[in-house]
């Protein structure tokens, strides 16, 4: 039974959720025709003055591959707004769900969530070079993913390899990088065994030293020695980090300093904090902080979790209560506050991107095809939505290309 205070926040999110979709109406009707001359003239031409945003997505009957946008502020001092400007299709490819960016190099990796590759019962990733013009992708080469449903990718900090979890069949397979930015035969491949694996997520420490996979079956966190120069795994030890019984680990993110590390559970909708020691992988356990408001009693599943470049702020996405949430970081415990939530205006939000300078954020409405943009207030971390959805088929992931002069 909902009671009073449960109504009132829902209407009250409702309509901070409606005010900014209404005043951001107003702003994009009031600048439309600008608008739609400037996407005629930007495409084709030099545009990599912009942030760009790049759009992965599911659904091959709606979608033909990569969405590009151009991230477009707008407004007054008073009303400060963004919007996304649709520059068409970056290049076809088959289910997209997941991507990557190397910043140093214009090279986007997309993982191709498909049933067959090269006649084989596998999945595959693609790697593209960026067109310093137009943003448009142009494939360089594709490899076998070396299992089923590949969902996740990681680069690591050198950028000579790229990780790619298999969701389907429970592996992790490690691709080399050329200078140029193909990918190599595999130099390593890791099969896990055990009943009910569920490959989520991969992730790689600030020091390039430890693998970890958020594997949601087996409700663990393993951890892998890992050497870029050679591109090879080797269990850790101890091997796993358990999370409490049916939670379902899917994402892990470091703060950037390396000495906190966080879990996202899927299926309990929590986060655990953990301190992190480098030197020997360990994580110990902090925290566990849900990402639901406690008015909520409906079904929802937590889907991304993305931490701020400055290391202050935490966000996590919620399918089902269709919100982003946002908590702070205590910079020496590590531990987290909340501190508000946010509706997305869509449905099954899922993946979500933060622009690498740490002034804006766009979520994805896989549910009902739309993307919305927010910019983040660099005091508090506190999200403005546009209220100006772009609109895209399927969207899974986000990610953001800053212009060549700022990329990090």
């Amino acid at each position: 039974m909902f009671t009073i205070y449960d109504t009132v926040m829902r209407t009250s999110r409702t309509f901070a959720v409606s005010v900014s979709i209404l005043l951001g109406m107003l702003l994009h009707q009031s600048a439309a025709g600008a608008a739609e001359a400037d996407v005629s003239s930007a495409v084709g031409k030099a545009i990599m003055k912009d942030t760009l945003v790049y759009i992965g997505a599911y659904a091959p009957e709606k979608s033909k591959g990569i969405h590009l946008f151009r991230l477009q502020p707008q407004g007054t001092e008073v009303f400060q707004n963004v919007t996304l400007v649709p520059l068409g299709l970056a290049a076809e490819t088959a289910n997209p769900s997941f991507l990557e960016i190397d910043l140093k190099r214009r090279l986007l990796f997309a993982v191709n969530e498909v049933d067959e590759f090269e006649s084989k019962p596998t999945g595959a990733v693609s790697a593209f070079s960026i067109d310093s013009a137009t943003g448009k992708l142009t494939l360089l080469n594709q490899r076998s993913s070396m299992g089923k449903s590949p969902c996740h990718l990681a680069l690591d900090h050198q950028g000579r390899n790229l990780l790619v979890t298999n969701c389907g069949s429970g592996s992790v397979a490690v691709l080399p990088l050329a200078p140029d930015g193909r990918l190599g035969e595999p130099t390593d491949f890791v099969q896990h065994t055990r009943s009910g694996i569920h490959a989520q997520g991969v992730t790689i420490d600030p020091a390039d030293r430890f693998v970890f996979i958020s594997d949601a079956g087996s409700d663990k966190v393993m951890a892998y020695r890992f050497g870029t120069e050679t591109g090879k795994l080797a269990p850790s030890e101890p091997a796993f980090t358990a999370v409490a019984a049916g939670a379902g680990p899917r994402r892990l993110v470091f703060r950037p300093d390396g000495r906190f590390a966080y879990v996202l559970n899927e299926r309990n909708s929590t986060i655990v904090a953990f301190a992190y020691d480098s030197e020997a992988g360990l994580l110990a356990e902090l925290q566990t902080i849900s990402t639901l408001p406690g008015y909520w009693d409906g079904v929802s599943s937590a889907a991304d979790l993305q931490m701020h470049p400055s290391g202050k702020y935490l966000f996590a996405s919620n399918d089902g209560h269709n919100s982003v949430v946002l908590f702070t970081i205590d910079p020496d415990e590590g531990t987290l506050s909340w501190v508000e939530e946010q509706g997305t205006g869509g449905v099954a939000p899922r993946h979500f991107g933060i622009e690498p300078a740490g002034g804006h954020l766009a979520i994805s409405n896989q549910g009902s095809g739309t993307v919305l943009a927010s910019r983040i207030d660099s005091g508090n971390g506190r999200l403005k939505p546009s209220g100006i959805f772009a609109e895209a088929p399927s969207p899974a992931c986000v990610k953001f290309l800053p212009p060549v002069e700022t990329s990090r």
